[in-house]
């Protein structure tokens, strides 16, 4: 069969509330699949949370206590990797028998990092942690390595990911697209009308299907003591989605999602993968190797080495 029934969660997660969350992302998840879905995808930083907003107190040359306090509050809602959370959402997939790619906030030692997780019916198969976070991102969220850039084989296609901005690298994308990637999933929590473009032209460019699922986030989905700059009256938005899954030639199948919560779904015919390639293949016959290479480490870079 070259049917696959795909599915993109648009939803805001609770700040500082892992519990509420996990069960959030699981109830969406088993909603999803309840349509048919057999791959489906969350948004960036589903558990742990997207403090949109937040500046952690932060000023060129110094930081305030209270700051200090706040990401106190955001390392504890963190997960460890493989861990609890984890668990419960292996457990799931291998209940339902589908694939997931979740997006969260892992904890490893004192360092946060943006992560996509994959899931599937053998359960937990991996993570990517983000390579680059974006602007202020960086106050928060360490710098992933090249060790977690997997591909995952569905058995129906090879599953990707790449996280919000690092869809703007082009070599990763290349890095990617060399591994065979035919699902590319793009959790995220960019809300421009340009990142419907952006996710139309990595289709385009990779040949791949594109399932991105993005964010959207309320004032009241934050608790009452902190403050966003962008406002305090509940209703205020401060994500605004913009969810979209498009076919290899650049087709859009679902979306873009404004302004609400909701699932898209989508029935990709994976024989587009081959028409669509017939006459653009990034890696393979429109590579030029003999005019260009690219070098990618993928030796993990711990700080420190025993031995």
């Amino acid at each position: 069969m070259t049917l696959l029934t795909a599915a993109v969660v648009q939803a805001g997660s609770p700040l500082f509330d892992t519990p509420a969350a996990l069960t959030k992302a699981l109830d969406l998840i088993r909603a999803a699949a309840s349509r048919g879905a057999q791959v489906v995808v969350l948004p960036e930083a589903f558990l742990g949370g997207y403090p949109k907003g937040f500046d952690f107190g932060v000023r060129v040359g110094s930081r305030s206590p209270e700051g200090r306090d706040t990401f106190r509050r955001y390392f504890e809602s963190a997960i460890a990797v493989p861990g609890p959370e984890t668990d419960e959402l292996a457990s799931l997939t291998a209940e339902l028998n589908i694939h997931a790619v979740v997006g969260a906030v892992e904890r490893s030692g004192s360092t946060l990092y943006c992560v996509a997780l994959f899931f599937g019916p053998q359960g937990y198969l991996g993570k990517h942690r983000k390579l680059m976070p974006t602007a202020a991102e960086r106050l928060i969220w360490g710098l992933g390595d090249g060790s977690t850039m997997p591909v995952v084989d569905s058995g129906r296609g090879l599953l990707g990911a790449a996280i919000c901005w690092e869809n703007y690298m082009p070599l990763f994308r290349t890095t990617m697209y060399a591994k065979g990637v035919d699902i590319w999933c793009a959790p995220t929590v960019d809300d421009r009308e340009t990142w419907h473009m952006t996710m139309r032209h990595v289709a385009l460019e990779g040949r791949c299907f594109v399932l991105s699922a993005a964010q959207y986030l309320l004032r009241s989905d934050l608790p009452p003591d902190v403050h966003p700059v962008q406002g305090d009256a509940p209703d205020t938005v401060l994500i605004r989605g913009g969810s979209t899954i498009v076919s290899p030639l650049g087709e859009v199948l679902a979306g873009p999602l404004r302004d609400g919560e909701g699932i898209l779904v989508a029935e990709l015919d994976l024989g587009d993968i081959a028409r669509s390639r017939f006459d653009f293949d990034p890696t393979g016959h429109y590579a030029r190797p003999d005019l260009f290479t690219l070098h990618v480490d993928e030796t993990p870079r711990p700080p420190t080495r025993a031995g």
